[in-house]
């Protein structure tokens, strides 16, 4: 054996139990804890666990959210975890956890409990909306991190309502026990408003015309109630859809609408809003074809309901809704999986479109389950009944937009939401509703101006969905110049849970005529309703009303007629009203119409009897694709009525028909028709009919101020008074059948405080006798 190896074994057999002693006090050094469960004795092991500084929380809470429980051998880093695991809890301020011996000692400092949450400096946000915004409540636990994405909450609320400047300053005072009261001091600063809104690409259009269709508007003086001058980045994608709808309606089928920016001025006061984008050319309609791959379902039996015709100009919106108009209309022919999609084939040189609408056989998929939520307070049974189809039913797209409209019609709600989604298996959908409830209790009081019933005050009490059943119960009354009224109507539109709606009206009618008739007329009694739809549009509804009526102050110079009606009658009478509605909308329809017909027999007791009936309707037909506007809009409207009497009771001026005002505009009310010649009083009449065209139109204004102008054509006639009464002997009375024509201008202004309605007409064909009137004004409101 070598020097130099004999050398080396010797001094590795020297520093080995070196090495072994060195690691060995290192592994002791860094792992105290395993180095004494290591030892047998006691003192490894954790014995107790003791909690200190807890006020309101049990020790025993403290220790359930301990790693390390009594019994367990001391491990540093469930120790260091358990630690973690306490400040998560957001229980506490500050945790200290530390081994004293056997024992492990937990030192905790618990967060105050929030006594009340404020605000201060908030004027143009109630305390109401921001409380429902911040998560922080009266008694719950205070924590720096929840107050601060409170205050993030609150500048965020503050900014999407243009105030960019809005600046959230949490405060605290300390209460006694722990406790502390959250103040956020705020200071809301100044509406960051729209200063300048820019198009670049566009070569049509001028800026202005296309600043008109977008929802941002810039800032300006009339926008003072308005909110469509505030900065709100999520109008932007939506103003980016209205613009190309805009030009996809005006025959752009290429354009692009690539961006949409804004800019905050350095002072923080105003933005500046720019539209980037790319007409294309414009397209006329080429060839148009339906193409039916249904079986049993002709093409050409559905063709009439594609109103494009060749060489029309291409309109995006009429073909999405000719799509849907197909669609339905297959789904009423018995072919419940439908899907209808419009081919669009553009020929670039001569910038035309060939359309072609394929009928196409969808997947067969039922719904399995209807969900609804959001309603906290509206009975889900009155959401359901809306629905027009039911769980197991086939799955059908324009049933869902029906019953959504229904639900939205309701008026119980400010958003109404359906959606479908995948079920337990391929062939099920479900569909989920959501709603979002909004204040359907009224108290209101109101005044106005109108010129048949001058001026009045209104105050009335309403709760459209009582209790959540959908009932709807109102007391309300009108105290007017010509006209008082005190009335009292309870309506449950699904009485019993059945397609029926039942309602009771108790009623006082008090009204001055002196100025037409020379008399004053008082009504009070009762009405009970009973209707049911025998579908969507046609709907019957039956009352009966019991009123007792009378006749008094009468003018000393009245006519003999109307002196001779002087006292009371009981009217006994049940009626009947058939409608059959295919507006598209109730509140503000554009096209469709609706037709109304009533019949009415009194003679079950009382001291009248005759028979009257009445046809009216209203016919709306859309301008929009020929003026670019869907506030373009024509309206023919028409009515006929006849009253007769029966077992010889004489006829009363209270139930007969008067002509002018409303119905016939450029006349007084009950300015035309059958009139004492001597006392220039109005007799009423018979037999009335009216017809009245118009033309509905927007004014050259900005379209956020709600003016809309109309111009109008009304004719009528009211006759065939029966001169053979002996009240009408020695009588002068002009009862001319012949028509009277009224025309003339107008201005309806959807106002904050109200509908204000101006009418500007002039009686174009009347007869000597009949009585005028150019200027008509209404106005009303509540608050």
């Amino acid at each position: 054996m070598s020097l130099s190896l004999r050398v080396l074994l010797l001094a590795t057999a020297c520093l080995t139990p070196l090495l072994s002693a060195a690691a060995e006090a290192q592994t002791r050094a860094r792992s105290p804890a395993r180095a004494a469960a290591q030892r047998s004795g006691p003192e490894g092991v954790v014995q107790s666990i003791e909690v200190n500084g807890n006020q309101r929380i049990e020790a025993d809470t403290v220790r359930s959210y301990m790693l390390l429980q009594p019994g367990d051998p001391f491990d540093a880093d469930r120790l260091d975890r358990s630690l973690k695991s306490l400040f998560a809890t957001g229980l506490f301020k500050d945790v200290q956890v530390r081994r004293d011996g056997n024992r492990v000692v937990v030192d905790v400092q618990e967060n105050p409990i929030v006594n009340r949450v404020a605000f201060e400096g908030n004027r143009k946000i109630s305390d109401d909306v921001l409380r429902g915004e911040v998560q922080m409540r009266g008694r719950a636990v205070f924590t720096p991190q929840a107050v601060q994405a409170d205050r993030q909450r609150i500048q965020e609320l503050y900014a999407r309502r243009g105030r960019f400047a809005a600046t959230v300053e949490p405060k605290l005072i300390q209460q006694d026990q722990n406790r502390v009261d959250v103040v956020y001091e705020i200071q809301e600063g100044e509406a960051a408003l729209v200063a300048r809104i820019n198009f670049v690409g566009n070569q049509e259009y001028s800026d202005s015309k296309l600043r008109e269709i977008v929802a941002t508007k810039e800032q300006a003086w009339y926008r003072l109630l308005s909110s469509s001058d505030q900065f709100d980045p999520e109008r932007l994608s939506f103003d980016r859809e209205l613009l190309r709808r805009f030009y996809l309606r005006n025959g752009y089928a290429d354009v692009q609408i690539s961006n949409a920016t804004a800019e905050l001025a350095p002072d923080r006061s105003g933005f500046f809003i720019t539209y980037t984008l790319d007409e294309g050319p414009r397209y006329r309609v080429g060839k148009v074809d339906v193409v039916s791959n249904l079986r049993n379902l002709d093409a050409a039996s559905v063709r009439r309901l594609v109103d494009i015709d060749s060489g029309d100009w291409y309109d995006g919106d009429s073909v999405e809704r000719i799509a849907q108009s197909l669609q339905d209309a297959v789904n009423l022919r018995g072919f419940p999986f439908v899907d209808v999609q419009p081919r669009i084939q553009r020929n670039k040189d001569e910038r035309t479109v060939d359309l072609s609408f394929e009928i196409n056989e969808a997947p067969r998929v039922y719904v399995e389950r209807i969900e609804i939520n959001g309603n906290t307070r509206t009975q889900d049974r009155v959401i359901r009944r809306e629905f027009r189809l039911a769980e197991g039913d086939a799955f059908n797209a324009a049933q869902i937009r029906r019953s959504r409209q229904r639900i939205r019609d309701l008026g119980y709600f400010s958003d109404v939401q359906v959606s479908s989604q995948p079920g337990s298996a391929p062939d099920r959908a479900v569909l989920n509703t959501q709603v979002v409830e909004r204040a359907t209790g009224e108290v209101s009081i109101g005044g106005g101006y109108s010129t048949d019933a001058g001026a009045l005050a209104d105050v009335g009490l309403r709760e459209r969905n009582l209790l959540g059943t959908g009932i709807d119960a109102r007391i309300n009354g009108t105290l007017a110049q010509r006209r008082s009224q005190l009335d009292f109507s309870v309506t449950d539109p699904y009485f019993l849970d059945r397609n029926l709606a039942a309602g009771l009206d108790i009623f006082f009618v008090q009204r001055n005529l002196l100025s037409i008739s020379a008399y004053r007329e008082r009504r009070q009694g009762f009405a009970l309703r009973v209707g049911y739809a025998f579908n969507d549009r046609l709907r019957q509804t039956w009352a009966y009303t019991l009123t007792d009526r009378e006749v008094y102050d009468i003018a000393t110079n009245a006519s003999r007629y109307i002196q001779e009606q002087k006292g009371e009658t009981l009217l006994s009478q049940i009626g009947q009203t058939l409608t059959y509605d295919f507006r598209d909308s109730i509140i503000d329809p554009r096209r469709g119409g609706v037709v109304r017909l009533g019949t009415d027999f009194a003679g079950i007791g009382g001291d009248v009897a005759y028979i009257r009936a009445r046809l009216d309707g209203t016919y709306y037909i859309p301008f929009e694709q020929y003026f670019g506007d869907p506030d373009y809009v024509l309206s023919i409207s028409g009515g006929i009525g006849y009253l007769e009497s029966l077992f010889d009771k004489p006829e009363r001026i209270i139930d007969r028909f008067f002509l002018g005002g409303e119905n016939l505009r450029g006349f007084r009310i009950a300015g035309a028709g059958p009139r004492d010649l001597d006392t220039r009083d109005s007799l009423g009449g018979r037999f009335i009919w009216t017809q009245s065209t118009e033309m509905r139109y927007p004014l050259p204004l900005p379209a956020e101020l709600g003016l809309v102008g109309r111009a109008f054509v009304d004719v009528g006639s009211l006759s065939q008074l029966d001169k053979s009464s002996p009240n009408l002997v020695g009588v002068r009375v002009g009862d001319d059948a012949s028509p009277r024509v009224g025309a003339g201008v107008g201005v309806s202004w959807r106002s904050p405080f109200g509908l204000i309605n101006i009418d500007l007409a002039q009686a174009l064909v009347k007869k000597s006798y009949d009585e005028t009137q150019v200027f008509r004004f209404g106005f009303g409101t509540r608050f």
